[in-house]
């Protein structure tokens, strides 16, 4: 029999200082049965990086929200996309292949990346030259530290209050707070 996905249900009031973005956000995860709580805490931390995106991209008329993620490699762990069906930003979590990044590039407007983990650095210096060639990539990694202090804020109903003030975001709820600084590798 297989195992089913987690569902975690997140509510985020959202300060991003940096882009003048204030909302909240009720958000839906489902974790899949091979995911960690870390990366379903990167892929929340990606798109509350990005949720200043709906306004600066679409003028408000678009959403930001998770797509399949592990249960389909086709899809992006973020996505948002305006009403009118098209892929504005496309972003991955984890070390993704040259490949499956080329295709999304060819699929969305903008795609983003957030490396994380102790090889991260192995990753990006194994595939650095292949990713040169696509332009609308960006490349953000997440020292190992960073992601790994945000596995303690996972809960399966979550009330998270989130603040992006000079690149960083912190997330606090009331089991601590966690601070990750992404690091630019590549801009698009």
């Amino acid at each position: 029999m297989a195992l089913k996905s987690t569902i975690f249900k997140a509510d985020v009031q959202l300060a991003d200082i940096d882009h003048g973005c204030y909302t909240d956000l009720q958000l839906t995860l489902a974790r899949h049965p091979s995911e960690t709580d870390e990366r379903v805490m990167v892929r929340l931390a990606a798109l509350a990086l990005n949720a200043h995106q709906v306004q600066d991209l679409c003028g408000g008329d678009a959403r930001i929200g998770f797509g399949a993620g592990l249960s389909s490699p086709d899809e992006p762990d973020v996505l948002l996309r305006d009403f009118t069906g098209r892929t504005r930003l496309w972003i991955e979590v984890g070390q993704p292949d040259d490949k499956p990044l080329a295709k999304a590039c060819s699929k969305a407007d903008q795609v983003l990346v957030y490396a994380y983990g102790p090889a991260a650095d192995v990753w990006w210096r194994g595939i650095e030259a292949k990713l040169a060639r696509l332009p609308k990539l960006s490349v953000w990694r997440i020292p190992a530290a960073d992601a790994q202090s945000l596995t303690p804020l996972a809960e399966r109903g979550m009330k998270l209050q989130a603040t992006v003030q000079e690149g960083a975001l912190t997330l606090s709820s009331d089991r601590g707070h966690a601070t990750i600084q992404p690091q630019s590798l590549k801009l698009g």
